[in-house]
């Protein structure tokens, strides 16, 4: 439960910052129901998130609680285009739903925060921003 409260905390400490969650849909999670749960407390407490649906590239970008996730199979993500899209559209915080394998582009700027949302029970090294395990 300490996940929970971190989130929490982030998402009330930023209630002024415009904030995206991103999900990585390149494989389909392991715990799904956590995603889900995830989404929900997004929903609940920030409804004016974008939620983004990308795994090579961003196949869906909708309101919180509109969207449907749909999961691919090939194991190829790429975080290169979130990013730069969550720059172009002024974002404060993006939270990634990811298991952080996937690649992008070293030379890219990232000048905003970015809060990696791990589902597992392994913790990768990110390569910016802070890594929360929410498994």
């Amino acid at each position: 439960m300490r996940w929970q409260r971190a989130l929490l905390a982030l998402l009330k400490e930023r209630k002024d910052h415009s904030i995206a969650l991103a999900i990585d849909t390149s494989n389909r999670p392991e715990r799904p129901v956590l995603i889900q749960n995830i989404v929900k407390l997004f929903e609940k407490l920030r409804p004016d998130t974008l939620l983004v649906q990308a795994d090579f590239k961003i196949r869906d970008v909708s309101p919180v609680g509109v969207a449907t996730i749909q999961y691919f199979k090939h194991g190829k993500s790429s975080y290169t285009e979130v990013l730069e899209w969550a720059a172009a559209q002024k974002i404060d915080t993006l939270f990634y739903i990811t298991d952080v394998t996937g690649y992008f582009y070293e030379e890219l700027e990232v000048d905003y925060e970015v809060f990696w949302l791990v589902p597992d029970d392994y913790m990768p090294r990110v390569p910016f921003g802070k890594p929360i395990r929410v498994a």
